[in-house]
């Protein structure tokens, strides 16, 4: 199997076959607004074309620049937040050995996502005796969690090796033309990057924001694009039957229309658990609007089956399952016989632990779906860039097609704001005089 497949037919005791199929008319609508750019948020589209757009020469740009910072780095921190980081994280993270970091690549740490004083104050300490480089990356250059983040790297680094060196040692993935981090990267003439104009954070993986800490980590991003061509492909496939976006897009609003507003996307493998987090990202920011929208949440099984499994099988029944199986493991490790058998496990013996691992998988679905919990099922042959860049866009264009499902702009996030707005105010900032006021005035009354 080289391309990852899904499966239905763990929704039909909740749907009807001819409810699936009303929806073909309603997707290629939807569609027609992506490709034509008539819906909501349609000045955010370029990531829609993006796998076949990105030139050689960019690729070769990325490349060139990662190789250059591995090359004088043992670590390299990836300053940003949200879409900033979540994608390159998901992918190094899937992509990555469990207790070794990959071969010769510099040891790929995250910073700015968080405003934890401990985590910063020990990546400092981890630092000092460490040569290491700087990705910062943030539209603005002022969003608060990586600006905090940059300026204490930026003065580590500038006090330990010089201003000079350091400049070879920052590079900048920013607006093109304006904002804090442009004007400072031009200035100090750090190489830079360009965050598009018509992506946003979520939708950015593809781009250098998320190409360049993934090259810095030792993958192939030219089979990840690939994947994600491949995914382009498929997804624009005349039959409903055999295009998995559609399926997916239609199924969720389906199951959505029917009170299932929950939506929890399960994996058997550790490694797609930041998957899962760029996953709620996309699809929480995106969704998340005019009182509507599927709550994203995430599980690792078979771990969590001792945790939340009750809920799951017992709990509310206003949920449903999207299921990460990974069809092919890297290594092979055979469950050996014991001459006691005191664990009583000797009918396993010789069988391979993903044999057991896989059984748990389907008895779980089994038993949520008799439960009322319906499962789809997205089989990945592997772990590769090309299997997860097919994943990624998979799940990208699936996310566009649910919002104008749902009639909303999938492609921005004013509520975002709230917090920060309040944030500001708490903190005193400068422009925020009358919010502060506002705001010791409800602290008191608290």
């Amino acid at each position: 199997m080289e391309n990852i497949q899904i499966d239905i037919s763990n929704i039909f005791p909740f749907i009807q076959l001819e409810e699936l199929n009303a929806y073909k008319a309603l997707i290629n609508k939807k569609v027609q607004m992506l490709n034509e750019k008539t819906g909501k948020g349609s000045d955010f589209l370029g990531w829609l074309g993006l796998p076949n757009n990105i030139t050689q020469k960019e690729i070769d740009d990325i490349k060139n620049t990662a190789a250059n910072l591995q090359k004088i780095s043992d670590v390299i921190v990836v300053i940003g937040i949200g879409g900033s980081y979540l994608g390159a994280r998901a992918v190094i993270e899937a992509l990555s050995p469990h207790f070794k970091k990959k071969t010769n690549a510099p040891e790929i740490i995250f910073a700015g996502h968080n405003l934890s004083e401990d985590y910063h104050h020990e990546l400092t300490e981890y630092l000092k005796d460490k040569d290491f480089s700087i990705i910062v990356i943030s539209k603005s250059g002022t969003t608060t969690e990586p600006a905090i983040a940059f300026r204490i790297l930026r003065k580590e680094l500038e006090e330990k090796i010089g201003k000079s060196a350091s400049q070879q040692r920052i590079v900048a993935i920013t607006d093109a033309q304006q904002g804090a981090l442009r004007t400072l990267a031009n200035q100090e003439h750090y190489k830079t990057f360009a965050i598009a104009d018509d992506i946003g954070g979520r939708y950015s993986v593809l781009t250098p924001v998320g190409l360049l800490p993934i090259a810095c980590a030792g993958f192939n991003i030219d089979e990840l694009i690939n994947g994600a061509k491949k995914m382009l492909e498929l997804s624009v496939a005349e039959s409903f039957d055999k295009n998995p976006v559609y399926q997916y897009a239609a199924i969720r609003h389906l199951l959505y229309q029917k009170g299932k507003n929950i939506e929890i996307l399960a994996n058997y493998d550790l490694r797609l658990n930041f998957i899962a987090e760029w996953w709620k990202q996309l699809f929480g920011e995106s969704e998340g609007k005019e009182h509507q929208g599927i709550f994203p949440a995430s599980v690792s099984f078979t771990t969590d089956l001792h945790s939340l499994g009750q809920y799951i099988q017992e709990g509310l029944r206003n949920i449903f399952e999207t299921v990460l199986s990974i069809e092919t493991t890297h290594g092979q490790l055979k469950i050996p016989s014991d001459k006691d058998n005191f664990d009583k496990l000797n009918y396993l013996a010789g069988k391979p632990i993903d044999f057991v691992n896989k059984m748990a998988e389907k008895g779980t679905m089994l038993a949520h779906v008799d439960g009322g919990v319906p499962n789809i099922k997205i089989t990945i042959p592997k772990l590769s860039e090309f299997s997860i860049g097919q994943l990624l866009y998979f799940f990208e264009k699936s996310c566009a097609i649910s919002g104008y499902l749902l009639g909303i702009n999938p492609f921005n996030q004013p509520g975002v704001e709230a917090y920060k707005k309040n944030m500001f105010a708490l903190l005193g900032k400068p422009g925020f005089e009358k919010e502060t006021e506002d705001m010791r005035q409800r602290v008191k009354k608290h």
